[in-house]
């Protein structure tokens, strides 16, 4: 598949995910409430995780923002749901280190997450692809205070 075919493939996976986010709401029973945003842009979300024994039984956002944010909140959600919090912060630290142009371990599956690569390339997003991301490390290192 050529360069231009494949970078097409991820505007219509990102676009996607933005227009039909998946796990956009609120959960209201045993859950860890986080908000954020990035006040460069004006991006916030708020997350919601439900952690039972160290699994992410279930992961929900709102909020508002660009494409790129709204679709990598969605994303996030989707990877983490049913995950123990080890694989969750480790799919976090792969994704930082992809969002930074590092060498990640590429042998982890990303699934939809890796059409977020080329947002490497203009650092003023960076911050609104990691956004969601963020909340999620918070709000489970916030859980497992308590």
């Amino acid at each position: 598949m050529s360069f231009n075919n494949l970078d097409q493939l991820y505007r219509q996976v990102i676009m996607d995910h933005y227009k039909t986010p998946r796990n956009k709401g609120a959960l209201e029973q045993d859950s860890v409430n986080i908000e954020m945003n990035n006040p460069t842009c004006g991006d916030r979300i708020q997350l919601t995780l439900q952690v039972e024994d160290g699994i992410v039984k279930d992961a929900k956002f709102d909020g508002e923002g660009c494409s790129i944010s709204m679709a990598s909140a969605s994303m996030m959600t989707q990877a983490v749901k049913g995950k123990d919090v080890d694989t969750a912060l480790k799919l976090s630290g792969i994704f930082s280190d992809m969002m930074l142009g590092k060498e990640y371990d590429d042998s982890v599956d990303l699934g939809d997450i890796e059409a977020l690569q080329g947002v490497s390339k203009f650092p003023a997003r960076i911050k609104c692809a990691t956004l969601a991301w963020k909340a999620m490390e918070k709000g489970v290192h916030d859980e497992e205070k308590s």
